[in-house]
C-alpha cells in the first residue's frame, strides 16, 4: 500500500508536536511505502528539512500558497463554460459546491490564475456576493480581498498530485481539499488526522491578526470552514486525540460515524534513565519549557510571569528549550523582554535533545494560547516530571485526567494569566512532595494510556483496515517489531 502523507507547516521543515508525530509514524511501518506531499508558504523553504527522511519515503512534492502563476502565457482571453461558471459561483457565495467540477477545471486545463483572478466571470461572481452582502464596503478593497482569499485555493487546486492507495491528511484545510481532490480524480481513500481542529485555530489566529480587519476577517473564516467541510465530507475516517476534539469535529459538520479519537503516545523507555541535576545545581528549582519560540506558545507571558514569580522564590529558574529560529522577530523580542527585565536564570538553550535536560528539570511548563494534545505534557510525565498548563486543548484531560483516578499530573493556569501561571511556579518551587506526587500521578496516566506502542497498535489497524478494504497487501510488521522499533 502507497500512503501519502499530506501536511501543512510543519514536516519535515520544523520541529514540533505534529512534525515528531509523523516522523514517528512513517518510522513504525518501515514496510510501507509512503510518500510525501509537503503545503509550504513559498519556494524559499523548499528542500530545507530539519528531519533526516526515512528510508520508506520515496518522494517528496512541495506546494507553495505564496508562488508565482506559471501559466501566464496560457490563453489571452476565456471564459467559464456554463457548469465551471456555476461551481465556481457556489463556491464563492457560500452555497452547495460542485468541487468535482472545480477539481476537472484546474486539473484538466491550462488556466492561468492570474486571467482567472482579472477575469469578467470572476468579477461578475464577485461582484454578486458584494451586492448580497458587503455592499457598505468599498468595491474595490474588497475584489483584491477576494483574490487574496481565493488565490492560495486556487494554488492548491492546480496541485499535480502524486497517486497513492490512501492519502493521510493530517489536517483539513488546504491538506483536506488535497485529500478530497486525490479521491475525486483517483478513487483513493482519505484519512484525517486533526492534532489540533484546524478550522477553529484558523478563526482564533484570524481574531488576533492584525493583518486583516473588521467583516474581513469573516471571510477568510468563511473560506477555512468551507475546506474544512469538503475534507470531513470525502474523508473516509477522521481521527482527533481527544474526546473534545472530536466533538468540536461532528459540530463543525463532520459526520459522527466517521470520527474516531486516537491519543498520542510516547516512547517511556527512551525517557527513562535520564541523567539528572549535577551537585552545583541541586539549589536551584528548575522549570522547564519544551517548545518552538512562537508567538502561539505565549513565551512573552511566560517570561512576564518568570519574573514575578523570581521576587519571591529566588532558587527558581527557567529553561526555554526549543528552536528559536521559525519566528526570529519574536524569538528576539522575547530576549530582549529577558534583559529589559534584568532577569538572571533564564536560559535559551535552542535546539536540543530533550534527554540531556528533561531529568533536571523540577517541572515543566506550558503557556500556550492553542494546543491540541501537548507531545511535551506525555514526554514529562514519561520523566516523571509534573506540568504547568494553560487551559487549552486537551491539557485539563492530561492533567486531571478523563478516564483515571490517578490524581492531578500538575497545575492548570487561565491563558495569559500572568499571576496564576506565577503562583503555579512558586508553588511547584515550595512543595516538592506535591511536586514529586503530580510527576508520579502523570507517569501512572502516560503509562495507561499514552505510549507509543498503543498509538502504533491504533495505526496499524487503522492502516491494515484500509488495506483489506482495497484488496492490498504489505508485508505487515508485527506488533512486537513495531514496539521494538
Amino acid at each position: 500500500m502507497r500512503v501519502c502523507i499530506v501536511v501543512e507547516g510543519c514536516y519535515p521543515y520544523m520541529a514540533g508536536g505534529v512534525s515528531s508525530w509523523v516522523h514517528g509514524l512513517i518510522r513504525s511501518f518501515p514496510s510501507l511505502e509512503f510518500v510525501l506531499l509537503t503545503i509550504i508558504s513559498n519556494r524559499s523553504l523548499s528542500g530545507k528539512f530539519t528531519y533526516e527522511l526515512p528510508e520508506n519515503v520515496t518522494e517528496v512534492h512541495e506546494l507553495y500558497l505564496e508562488d508565482m502563476d506559471w501559466n501566464r502565457t496560457g490563453w489571452r482571453r476565456f471564459r467559464l463554460n456554463r457548469t465551471e461558471y456555476r461551481a465556481l459561483r457556489s463556491l464563492i457565495l457560500n452555497q452547495s459546491t460542485e468541487w468535482e467540477v472545480l477539481y476537472d477545471l484546474f486539473q484538466k486545463k491550462h488556466l492561468s490564475l492570474d486571467r482567472l483572478l482579472m477575469s469578467e466571470d470572476f468579477l461578475n461572481i464577485v461582484r454578486e456576493y458584494y451586492d448580497l452582502k458587503y455592499s457598505q464596503l468599498i468595491f474595490s478593497d474588497f475584489l483584491w480581498t477576494m483574490r487574496s482569499v481565493y488565490l492560495p485555493l486556487f494554488f492548491t487546486l492546480q496541485m499535480k498530485l502524486p497517486k497513492a492507495d490512501l492519502y493521510h491528511c493530517v489536517a483539513t484545510g488546504y491538506a483536506g481539499v488535497l485529500g478530497s481532490m486525490a479521491k475525486s480524480l483517483y478513487g483513493s481513500r482519505v484519512l484525517i488526522s486533526e492534532h489540533g481542529i484546524y478550522t477553529r485555530e484558523r478563526e482564533e489566529e484570524l481574531l488576533r491578526a492584525e493583518w486583516v480587519k473588521g467583516v474581513y476577517k469573516n471571510i477568510w473564516i468563511d473560506q477555512f470552514r468551507k475546506m474544512s467541510k469538503v475534507a470531513y465530507d470525502s474523508a473516509d475516517l477522521v481521527t482527533s486525540l481527544y474526546e473534545h476534539a472530536r466533538e468540536l469535529q461532528i459540530e463543525l459538520g463532520c459526520p459522527a460515524e466517521k470520527t474516531m479519537v486516537t491519543p498520542n503516545g510516547v516512547s517511556v523507555e527512551h525517557l527513562h534513565n535520564l541523567p539528572g541535576k549535577e551537585e552545583e545545581e541541586r539549589q536551584k528549582v528548575n522549570i522547564g519549557a519544551i517548545l518552538r519560540v512562537t508567538p502561539i506558545k505565549d513565551v512573552k507571558t511566560m517570561i512576564q510571569a518568570f519574573s514575578f514569580a523570581k521576587e519571591r522564590e529566588s532558587r527558581l529558574k527557567l529553561w526555554i528549550m526549543g528552536p528559536c529560529d521559525e519566528d526570529e522577530v519574536y524569538a528576539a523580542e522575547c530576549m530582549e523582554q529577558v534583559e529589559a527585565l534584568g532577569l538572571e536564570d533564564v536560559v535559551f538553550t535552542g535546539r536540543i535533545d530533550i534527554k540531556d535536560y528533561l531529568g533536571k528539570m523540577d517541572a515543566t511548563i506550558l503557556t500556550s494560547i492553542s494546543e491540541g494534545q501537548p507531545l511535551t505534557i506525555l514526554e514529562s510525565y514519561a520523566a516523571h516530571k509534573p506540568v504547568i498548563a494553560t487551559d487549552v486543548g486537551n491539557c485539563r484531560g492530561l492533567i486531571f485526567g478523563e478516564n483515571d483516578d490517578f490524581g492531578a499530573g500538575g497545575i492548570l493556569t487561565h491563558i495569559m494569566n500572568v499571576e496564576e501561571i506565577a503562583q503555579a511556579m512558586i508553588d511547584m518551587a515550595r512543595n516538592e512532595p506535591m511536586r514529586l506526587e503530580m510527576g508520579e500521578n502523570g507517569y501512572k496516566r502516560v503509562m495507561s494510556g499514552y505510549r507509543i506502542e498503543h498509538m502504533r497498535a491504533t495505526y496499524h489497524k487503522i492502516y491494515k483496515d484500509f488495506s483489506d478494504s482495497m484488496g492490498l497487501s504489505w508485508a505487515e510488521e508485527t506488533l512486537r517489531e513495531l514496539e521494538e522499533g
